[in-house]
């Protein structure tokens, strides 16, 4: 088992890596969402390499059945799928939420967020003079 042998594998991790990375890095929510979804789209070709198996047929059985040993599996290519259809509900309501806070703060940027958002809560949490 090498690395060029693997590379489909070897790509998912570079590209989990590149998403990790994203994520970790940037302060721009738009980009965070974009390198969770390249994180999603590395584990979905991961699955999808390590269901696949050379020489054999998608299970649609059209002619006879030729035995279990001539095709693939199909569970993890449904649950792949289903991965899809979560990833793209959880994408879009991340964009949606993504909006309203841009509605609220005037800016995408996770730091200012969060200074408006710390100076606002010390503003409501003053304890008045008397």
């Amino acid at each position: 088992m090498t690395l060029l042998n693997n590379y489909y594998e070897s790509a998912s991790i570079i590209l989990f890596g590149i998403g990790l990375a994203t994520l970790m890095l940037n302060r721009n929510l738009i980009k965070k969402i974009i390198g969770m979804n390249i994180m999603d789209t590395s584990i979905f070709l991961f699955l999808v390499a390590k269901g696949y198996i050379t020489g054999r047929k998608a299970p649609i059985i059209t002619t006879g059945f030729e035995g279990i040993d001539a095709y693939v599996n199909p569970i993890p290519s449904a649950l792949i799928l289903t991965g899809i259809v979560v990833a793209v509900s959880v994408t879009a309501f991340l964009l949606a939420l993504t909006v309203k806070i841009y509605e609220a703060y005037g800016t995408v940027d996770l730091e200012i967020i969060l200074n408006l958002k710390g100076d606002a809560y010390a503003d409501n949490n003053k304890l008045p003079l008397g």
